[in-house]
């Protein structure tokens, strides 16, 4: 008999694809073979490292009709209803290939967005278990949103007065602390709601429901046993390894980048580590907004204006999407030459290089939920800074459950202006027990993952149970 085969299928996005591979890195070194399927557009971002595909590992990629990656003025509605046609097509030779080689499919694991996935398996009777890539707090308040609190939640969206606690959470949740999809004045939430519907119907049409959860036992323990009907079960950190064995020293971002947690745009070092190394402890202001974040420019003046009035270092990550109709004369920020004087500004940076370097003082995040993760095993305090979708509930969990970072506050207009950013500096720099707590969630996230600790126990079980249940 082979090795047990797992099939990994997930959604077209960078949230997705890099827990996606430290997954498969994971289930290869439990002694199984795993294919990753995903779009024509993900594989080709994923290809642009060019590192080497570890042993155990294979790629299926498939086209949705948008193998340039879905535009601006694309209808999603088509974009789901393609990606489900294709997607399914495409597992479904797959599996039957595998049969034919009399090497059949062991599991299928499968990413938010993605159900028609777990559908297809429950027809051929494969064992599945769904990746959720964010908290397991926002697990549960979708669950709670689906299953009777969909008015009390829209409700306290609603009026800023208004707060509410969900069973098991030990939270006072305000609108503002909600995944963005659940506020109905927003125009992705129908056709999003509609998702996560049909993502919790099949969970529920299951015997045994497995949800595997990019997080760990300690950081989130009432959420991963809120929901009696479902199992939780936390593999995270799924970070790199090289990133959780204590080691100061690191591989080149080059190598075996597929399993670094960077889409490579190239492999150009932009001379960040060297400069990093050049600076004191602590003292550098690292401000990212993930690979989608398009900020208004008024917004991207009050952050220059903040940094420079902070008048700490900083490495400030400004991406192309920013600038994707273009750069212009009118896009330039007016206070850059200061800026370019203080810190430095790079469209790409290897953030895991960047949140492990000792230089590193604080993280102003977007808070999507790798970035949250990444920052908490590294150690790093965060200045909360959530724009949309799930991450809200992150910079509430940031600030009031782990006590690792403070959020910033918007004015009226909703902008969050420069003396609001200075203030969240000052504090986040100098408070020590934000740092404490910090240094906290670090040790207990690599131990958590390492050998014998509590991720690292469920996952074994839970690939041994799929492997008898085959």
């Amino acid at each position: 008999m082979g090795k047990p085969r797992f099939i990994l299928v997930v959604y077209p996005a960078q949230g997705h694809i890099n827990p996606g591979l430290q997954f498969a890195k994971r289930v290869i070194d439990a002694g199984a073979e795993i294919t990753m399927v995903t779009t024509v557009f993900a594989h080709r971002r994923v290809m642009k490292s060019k590192a080497s595909t570890p042993t155990g590992l294979s790629f299926f990629p498939y086209s949705d009709s948008y193998d340039e990656g879905f535009k601006p003025g694309d209808d999603i509605h088509t974009f789901v209803s393609e990606t489900r046609r294709r997607g399914k097509q495409a597992v479904s030779e797959l599996i039957d290939s595998g049969a034919k080689q009399g090497h059949p499919f062991t599991c299928i694991v499968y990413s938010l967005c993605l159900q028609w996935a777990a559908e297809l398996a429950h027809e051929l009777r494969i064992p599945t278990a769904l990746l959720w890539v964010e908290p397991a707090t926002v697990f549960d308040m979708y669950y709670y949103y689906l299953h009777g609190y969909e008015d009390i939640i829209k409700d306290t969206i609603n009026n800023p007065s208004f707060s509410v606690e969900l069973p098991e959470l030990p939270l006072k949740l305000t609108g503002s602390d909600f995944p963005s999809f659940m506020d109905a004045s927003k125009p992705e939430s129908d056709i999003a709601m509609q998702v996560f519907k049909q993502q919790f119907e099949v969970l529920e049409k299951e015997r045994n429901p497995k949800v595997i959860v990019n997080t760990f036992d300690d950081l989130e323990p009432e959420a991963l046993k809120a929901i009696s009907e479902i199992d939780l079960i936390g593999i995270g950190p799924l970070i790199p390894i090289t990133f959780l064995d204590g080691k100061e020293n690191h591989e080149d971002p080059s190598e075996n980048s597929s399993f670094r947690g960077d889409l490579f745009e190239g492999l150009k070092d932009w001379n960040c580590k060297e400069w990093m190394n050049s600076k004191p402890k602590g003292s550098i202001v690292y401000v990212s907004f993930g690979s989608m974040c398009v900020l208004p420019k008024q917004q991207m003046e009050e952050i220059g204006g903040g940094l420079l009035d902070f008048g700490q270092t900083f490495l400030w990550v400004i991406t192309e999407k920013q600038y994707e109709e273009g750069r212009s004369a009118e896009d330039e920020l007016n206070c850059i030459e200061e800026l370019e004087k203080l810190g430095k500004i790079v469209p790409w940076c290897s953030q895991m290089e960047v949140l492990s370097n000792p230089s590193l003082g604080c993280f102003v995040t977007h808070c999507g939920w790798n970035s949250t993760l990444e920052s908490l095993v590294c150690g790093v305090p965060m200045v909360a800074f959530p724009r949309s979708v799930d991450q809200g509930s992150n910079a509430k969990l940031i600030e009031d459950s782990w006590r690792s970072g403070v959020r910033v506050k918007a004015n009226k207009e909703g902008t969050i202006e420069k003396d609001e950013i200075k203030r969240c500096l000052e504090l986040v720099m100098r408070d020590e027990e934000i740092r404490r707590n910090a240094k906290k969630w670090k040790d207990l996230g690599r131990e958590a993952a390492m050998e014998g600790g509590s991720s690292n126990k469920n996952f074994k079980a839970f690939v041994n149970e799929v492997i008898l249940d085959s």
